[in-house]
Parts: C-alpha cells; sequence; structure tokens
C-alpha cells in the first residue's frame, strides 16, 4: 500500500468505506497503516485487531502489530504477532526476520540465529536479516562465522553502512585491524555515524 500523502483525507476516506461496509479488512487494515505512521498506537492496534477479526488472511496485520509492540518495549508481544504472522503465511520472509531481532534482543541467541536463516532462505536479499545474523554469531563469540555472513551481506548491499560498520568491529576483534579500518572508512564515508569510542580505538592501528 502507497504511503498516504494526506492522512487526514486518507483516513475519511477509509472511515467512510467502513461506512459502507463496517467489516471491510482492508479499509481496517490501511487505516491502521496510516494511524501507525503517525505514532497513534492504541488506534493502530484497534485498527489491526479488527481488520484481523474480519479476514483470515492478514498476516501483515500481526508484522505491523509487532512492531508497534516492539515501539513500546514489550518483546513476548512482538514475538507472539510475528509467530502468528507466519503461522497463516509459513513463506513470509519479514515475519521470521523479525522474530529473529527479537530473539536476539532478549538474549535468545539459538532461536534468532534458526529464524534469521530461515529468513534468509525464503528471501536471500534481505540484507538486514544478514546484519541481525552476524550480530548473533557476535553474540555466540564466533568471530569467523560473523566475518563471513558480513561479507555475503555486502556482496548483496556493497553500500550499507551499518553493514560496513559493524564488519570491521569484527575485524576488530580478529585483530584484523587493517580490514577494520578500511570497513569502518567506508561506513563514513556512506555517512553513517560511526561511534567515536569505536575510531578510538582504531586509531592507534592507523598509518600515518
Amino acid at each position: 500500500m502507497a504511503e498516504p500523502r494526506d492522512f487526514e483525507a486518507f483516513i475519511a476516506e477509509q472511515k467512510r468505506m467502513l461506512a459502507e461496509n463496517p467489516e471491510c479488512a482492508t479499509a481496517l487494515y490501511n487505516l491502521g497503516v496510516s494511524y501507525m505512521q503517525q505514532g497513534k498506537w492504541d488506534e493502530a492496534i484497534a485498527a489491526f485487531e479488527e481488520a484481523i477479526a474480519n479476514s483470515g488472511r492478514m498476516f501483515e496485520a500481526y508484522v505491523n502489530l509487532g512492531y508497534i509492540y516492539w515501539q513500546r518495549g514489550e518483546m513476548e508481544k512482538v514475538i507472539a504477532a510475528n509467530k502468528k504472522a507466519i503461522a497463516i503465511e509459513p513463506r513470509y520472509a519479514r515475519g521470521y526476520a523479525n522474530l529473529g531481532f527479537a530473539y536476539s534482543q532478549m538474549g535468545r541467541t539459538e532461536e534468532a540465529i534458526a529464524n534469521l536463516e530461515k529468513a534468509i532462505e525464503l528471501n536471500p536479499r534481505m540484507v538486514q536479516a544478514w546484519n541481525n545474523l552476524a550480530n548473533c554469531y557476535l553474540q555466540q563469540g564466533d568471530v569467523d562465522r560473523a566475518i563471513a555472513t558480513g561479507q555475503k551481506m555486502l556482496e548483496i548491499a556493497p553500500d550499507f553502512g551499518l553493514g560496513h560498520n559493524n564488519l570491521a568491529y569484527a575485524y576488530y576483534l580478529k585483530g584484523d585491524f587493517t580490514r577494520a579500518i578500511a570497513h569502518v572508512d567506508r561506513a563514513l564515508a556512506l555517512g553513517f555515524e560511526v561511534h567515536p569510542d569505536f575510531l578510538e580505538k582504531l586509531a592507534p592501528h592507523r598509518r600515518d
């Protein structure tokens, strides 16, 4: 769905459609998206839940609910919502990627890796899933796998600044300061704000 340019007009149109058909799941979903884009979480939740109640295939609504719960820091609800999404559509890569991210934030690394790998299997070009997978390997202390994963990610998205930053950190942990500096400089060139502490750690390893 295209992002509405005029929220008020768009919402009014969805409400007009609902006045004619109160159980129109599409209008309810669109209404939820509009509220979500404005940060009106309670209204968005109500609209998405009603859309779900009126349709058996609203897996996108569950994913959007998961996003709202993530904004609120309710990670168990994030997981529950995305599990419902993939129960409806088992080949929905975004649902698995979101589960992987949520599990990683909770320190449940093995579950995170399993879901991120599934997301990548379904959509090999999902850059954020590759990035989160590399971070999970770092959480486990497996620097070599983190580097290999980060390299694959940058083959897909060579201008991904965050990816260069994270790969630089993995190389730093490996003790390969030349590659760490090369990737951190690339991140900076792409406009990514590298943490000053990391730049300070790399500074003694730079050659004049």
